[in-house]
């Protein structure tokens, strides 16, 4: 018979009880029923048999109890499982859980962007990245960031991994002269796909021809008064441009041979607000180059002259503030208005204008579909030559970072509504203040709401978009959905075999129900929906067609030889013609010869860059342009050229065909260089002299060009 108080016999129950429960958990804890230590607690070699506790003041009455033993009905309960089916212990699990929890941690663990090159879009980023909770390193680090933002070059400094927002070559690609002469060739092939870009000389190489062209269009009309607009090549923020009337007023003297310019038709019937000629700044996210990704943002900047518009005569040629649309210069106007409102001012957005558009009846989506086509067409026209400036700065085989970058385009609204592209701004301005003048001379900075709105979303959603750890976050979750079905399955095969339904506490997937969500998961739902939208590959079969120089690109890239050069030499122009069997007896090698010092020698007298001898790319496509004029006489431009280059792709595939069985000697597991097939380069037909030509059908039908090279 118990003796004592209430509370003491109350005492020893709960004490006798835990003593019950720990021993309880070494039998659920294992075969060697050790209790758990705690990390950081010292742990006896020899541990001693348990000695029996020692009694409290109040207990010496209260004889010592032994645990209680389980009835059948009360047994433990049959051991946990992980979500990889192998047992654990309260706290604990599998060694593979452990270092998938590790992984978690890792991607959890915040962005770095390293800004110490940022310049002018310095304070815009760093919104950027406040918003995003990511983190920012303004000095730099000597470990790899990454992602590495740079204000003006690839080249700002050495880096061997990460991704860093700008492309090797962009800078070159854009000048005026180089994307005239671009978007130049696309004319050639598809004149009616690429009149969105006026009539362009280069000076001072094409002055002549520019002379004579405009000589005999004014004898065939003589009511034609053209206009034309003088930009130099590396001119930025307006200077340097002019307006003339006629070729002879173009300033020869001394200039254009240390600075080269293009001279372009000037758009004398612009779409007009406010009875102001405008322009408007669009933002295109380059994402990837191989394979093409181009993004572009919802909304822009719309920038507005600060004098009424008149048609060019001899009287306002020279009034920049009517006729030229750049914000560097008419923030010195008088009339230069500066607002907070997205639908005011000088600067504008360029969704206000949209709306007063349609306002006015105009179809808005007709304005966007052929804003986007342009886009789309223009980053073409550029994408074969920034190729060779890639894998010559970042060679296949060799560490480097990946590259995006945000380009500005700048483009017109004619009366008409069509859109005519200005020029491609390799380093848009994203500086989201502006000068404002206190006094004489005096000037301070002042925030640009309007700037801000449209320039913080574009950098942050660029940032969302190339996210480095996003694709591990999503991979970790889809792991982790995998192994819930697996225990779940597990779970549901044991049940059948107890004969047991699940409950809602064994059945992991219920239970990975009640546990919230990752933080990783949803750590950008505080952030408006992204403001940049796909256009391509989303619209890849509409555009896919045009993309022939980008496959002439690969087969010049292709013989180029060492790794790093971007001119071909003779050696490599001649291995093209023998592998592609280009020869014949109306083209012998000697002839081929011939044809690569003369294209050669006129490519490289009109470029500045003298450092590397050889075949440019556009000398290349030149002499391409030939080699499809003379085989395919038949054909229009475009078809000749889309022939030429099936049937070299066509030879070229069974040569490495040829190459890979011979290397692998009958094993499996190895790709050839060209990732095509003979039946994926072209459907030809063998005529009587057993050279390959293309059907009927495959040229008059450009949609079905086969992908370029990879």
């Amino acid at each position: 018979m118990q003796t004592g108080s209430p509370e003491r016999r109350q005492a020893a129950g709960w004490e006798a009880a835990a003593e019950a429960a720990m021993k309880q958990v070494r039998v659920d804890t294992g075969a060697a029923g050790e209790p758990e230590h705690k990390a950081g607690e010292e742990q006896p070699k020899d541990p001693a048999p348990a000695q029996p506790r020692a009694a409290e003041e109040g207990d010496a009455r209260d004889p010592p109890r032994q645990p209680p033993t389980l009835s059948p009905s009360k047994q433990a309960p049959a051991r946990v499982v992980c979500a990889h089916g192998k047992p654990r212990s309260k706290g604990r699990c599998c060694k593979r859980s452990s270092g998938r929890r590790c992984e978690d941690l890792r991607s959890r663990r915040p962005v770095t962007v390293d800004s110490s090159k940022a310049r002018t879009s310095l304070d815009a980023l760093k919104i950027s990245i406040r918003q995003l909770k990511w983190k920012e390193f303004p000095f730099g680090r000597r470990l790899p960031c990454d992602i590495y933002w740079h204000g003006v070059s690839f080249h700002d400094n050495d880096i061997f991994s990460g991704q860093v927002n700008k492309f090797p070559g962009m800078t070159e690609m854009v000048r005026k002269i180089t994307l005239s002469r671009a978007v130049r060739i696309m004319q050639d092939l598809f004149p009616e796909e690429y009149n969105f870009y006026p009539r362009s000389w280069i000076l001072p190489d094409e002055f002549q021809l520019f002379v004579a062209q405009v000589r005999m269009v004014k004898d065939g009309d003589p009511t034609w008064k053209p206009t034309f607009i003088v930009k130099p090549d590396g001119g930025c923020q307006g200077d340097g441009i002019y307006l003339i009337k006629d070729p002879s007023d173009i300033r020869l003297a001394g200039t254009l041979q240390s600075r080269p310019a293009v001279v372009q038709e000037y758009i004398c019937k612009p779409l007009l607000i406010d009875k102001l000629k405008f322009d408007i700044r669009l933002y295109v996210l380059l994402k990837s180059l191989d394979p093409l990704e181009i993004y572009i943002a919802k909304d822009g900047l719309s920038r507005f002259c600060t004098e009424p518009y008149q048609e060019p005569n001899p009287k306002n040629l020279h009034h920049i503030f009517m006729h030229l649309t750049n914000y560097s210069l008419n923030i010195h106007s008088g009339n230069f208005i500066h607002s907070d409102s997205v639908n005011t001012g000088s600067k504008r957005t360029f969704s206000s204008i949209l709306g007063r558009l349609s306002s006015k009846g105009v179809d808005i989506k007709k304005v966007w579909s052929d804003i986007i086509s342009l886009v789309i067409k223009t980053v073409i026209a550029l994408t074969p030559e920034l190729k060779v400036f890639y894998q010559s700065d970042i060679p296949a085989g060799r560490p480097g970072p990946t590259c995006f970058q945000i380009l500005g385009f700048d483009i017109l609204l004619m009366k008409n509504l069509k859109p005519i592209l200005l020029e491609v701004n390799a380093n848009p301005s994203m500086r989201i203040e502006h000068e404002q003048e206190l006094s004489p001379g005096v000037f301070e900075n002042v925030p640009s709401l309007v700037d801000e709105e449209v320039k913080v979303a574009v950098i942050r959603d660029t940032l969302r978009l190339m996210d480095p750890l996003k694709k591990k976050r999503e991979n970790q979750l889809k792991k982790k959905a995998d192994a819930l079905n697996s225990a779940h399955d597990t779970a549901l095969e044991r049940s059948r075999q107890l004969g047991k339904p699940l409950t809602g506490k064994e059945d992991p997937v219920e239970s990975a129900i009640a546990i919230p969500p990752d933080s990783s998961t949803n750590s950008e739902a505080h952030l408006p929906s992204i403001c940049l939208k796909q256009v391509f590959p989303k619209y890849a079969k509409q555009f896919n067609y045009l993309r022939l120089v980008d496959r002439m690109a690969n087969l010049f890239i292709r013989f180029l030889g060492i790794k790093g050069t971007m001119k071909l030499g003779p050696t490599g122009f001649r291995t093209f013609i023998r592998n592609c069997r280009l020869s014949s007896s109306s083209l012998s090698m000697a002839a081929v010869d011939i044809l690569y010092i003369d294209i050669t020698r006129r490519w490289n007298s009109m470029t500045l860059d003298q450092r590397d001898s050889g075949m440019c790319l556009q000398a290349f496509i030149e002499a391409f342009f030939y080699l499809a004029q003379k085989k395919f006489k038949m054909l229009p431009l475009h078809e000749q050229v889309a022939s030429l280059i099936d049937l070299c792709e066509y030879h070229l595939s069974l040569l490495d065909e040829k190459r890979l069985v011979c290397g692998r000697r009958g094993t499996s597991g190895d790709r050839p260089p060209y990732s095509g097939t003979p039946q994926e380069a072209a459907p030809f037909a063998q005529p009587a002299d057993g050279v390959p030509q293309p059907h009927a059908g495959s040229a008059s039908k450009p949609s079905l060009y086969r992908r370029p090279l990879s």
